[in-house]
């Protein structure tokens, strides 16, 4: 072919467009991607369940030693594994995994009475809360709301907080930046009850949380720790991130979830505005790899030899999703298209387990705490709760 010596940077472009075009076209649909990962979650989610026993809930897998590890009803992670089987059911109406999903939420039961833990929006909005919202019952709408009443009392109106972890030597009323993730469980408790109470005290973490855990470059402190008699600051902390002064991943990400749902459910604009800022931070941190999978601190020292965190990846693919549906047209591309890359790589051969290994687990390499030394670079149910979810969102926003 001749090339045409008046326009060669036309002819370049061309090219260039040729060549992407070309690798988009052997590039399989991200819907085709997921539609596979999801078969696949199945399978491995019914090995999972056929290996459970029958009084305990899974909490992650080392594959070094090829030893799973389980938990009890009162481990914060035990809502997980009911609600990603309530999304594969979702996806699939395959009944064998709405009636494990049941049995496993049989074990649950009794924690709507937990007044002793932050957690119970992971543990019963996850679970009971998506069983209710594929089939209402007045059973699972009293659990719920016991359980909102539950989280309550642990709210301290002088400081405006709910209560994280118990006063210990190392701190009085510690407050960790997860706990804006439990805080839709008193949404749907105003809602569904009409008392205004549960509505008034998410609203009041939000704001404290907003006012004192973050950062002028809108990266959060893991913990601030509070006076409960007076209200005022003793510290800011972390507890699993690399160093008080660090962004901890999956923090971070638990922030930009929590004020998604925070704008979701009041329309007040501070919180979009506050959620964008957050998705900035994460989505334009310089040390983000370009397959959008964090490590586990944005500011470890050894960084890029340390590990990376999926858990952080799915928990913010899955918020940038349904932020992308309360913006304009082009910010709400670009975190589109951000989750696209991310759960595109959780999708890979990188980060999904063949079925079968894993411990029937979907994705690996994710981080628990590695300060703690406790489940690092291992599968987690929350990890595979958050990707499921960002894929069915995913494929909701593109069914319109």
């Amino acid at each position: 072919m001749r090339r045409n010596k008046k326009y060669p940077f036309a002819f370049a472009l061309l090219l260039m467009w040729g060549v992407t075009f070309a690798q988009q076209k052997s590039k399989p649909s991200l819907l085709l991607v997921i539609d596979t990962a999801l078969q696949q979650a199945i399978e491995q989610y019914k090995r999972m369940g056929v290996n459970l026993p029958a009084d305990v809930l899974p909490k992650t897998y080392y594959p070094l030693t090829k030893k799973s590890e389980t938990s009890k009803s009162s481990w914060w992670c035990s809502g997980f594994y009911p609600g990603s089987l309530n999304y594969l059911y979702e996806y699939s109406h395959d009944a064998s995994l709405w009636e494990e999903a049941g049995r496993a939420e049989k074990l649950l039961e009794k924690e709507q009475f937990n007044k002793g833990t932050h957690d119970l929006g992971f543990m019963m909005y996850c679970s009971f809360g998506n069983a209710n919202r594929l089939k209402p019952t007045k059973e699972y709408q009293e659990i719920l709301l016991n359980s909102a009443k539950s989280l309550s009392t642990r709210f301290n109106p002088v400081i405006g907080c709910i209560q994280s972890w118990n006063a210990s030597a190392k701190w009085k009323f510690p407050v960790i930046i997860d706990n804006m993730m439990n805080l839709e469980l008193l949404f749907w408790a105003t809602q569904y009850s009409g008392d205004s109470s549960f509505y008034k005290i998410a609203v009041t973490h939000a704001n404290t949380t907003l006012k004192n855990h973050y950062r002028p470059d809108n990266s959060s402190w893991h913990v601030v720790d509070y006076d409960p008699a007076t209200g005022k600051v003793n510290a800011k902390l972390t507890a699993q991130g690399y160093a008080d002064y660090s962004a901890w991943a999956r923090g971070q990400a638990w922030g930009l979830y929590g004020y998604v749902v925070m704008y979701r459910s009041t329309k007040d604009p501070k919180y979009l505005v506050q959620a964008n800022k957050i998705a900035n931070y994460i989505m334009n941190n310089p040390t983000l790899p370009a397959d959008k999978i964090p490590y586990w601190d944005y500011n470890s020292p050894d960084i890029p030899a340390t590990y990376r965190d999926a858990s952080a990846a799915s928990i913010a693919a899955s918020a940038l999703l349904e932020l992308s549906k309360y913006v304009d047209t082009k910010k709400s591309q670009y975190y589109i298209s951000f989750a696209e890359q991310t759960i595109r790589t959780l999708a890979s051969r990188t980060y999904t387990a063949p079925v079968g290994e894993n411990g029937g687990f979907i994705l690996k390499h994710s981080t628990g705490s590695l300060p703690g030394s406790s489940e690092v670079d291992v599968p987690l149910t929350y990890a595979d709760y958050y990707y499921i979810e960002a894929m069915m969102r995913y494929k909701a926003l593109r069914k319109k």
